[in-house]
């Protein structure tokens, strides 16, 4: 699965999250934001922040 990051752009390592689902939770790893996942289609993931993070 692929996701990017809304607020850095930068990819998130979806192998962290093997159970992934939508409403699931997940953390950037760049930046530290939270974001729940609101759409998985095709392989690719579309999220929205939840919570700024660090």
């Amino acid at each position: 699965m692929k996701c990017a990051c809304p607020e850095c752009k930068n990819d998130i390592d979806m192998s962290k999250y093997p159970k992934a689902a939508v409403s699931h939770v997940i953390e950037c790893n760049t930046c530290g934001i939270l974001l729940e996942i609101t759409k998985i289609e095709n392989g690719n993931v579309e999220t929205e922040i939840v919570d700024e993070g660090k």
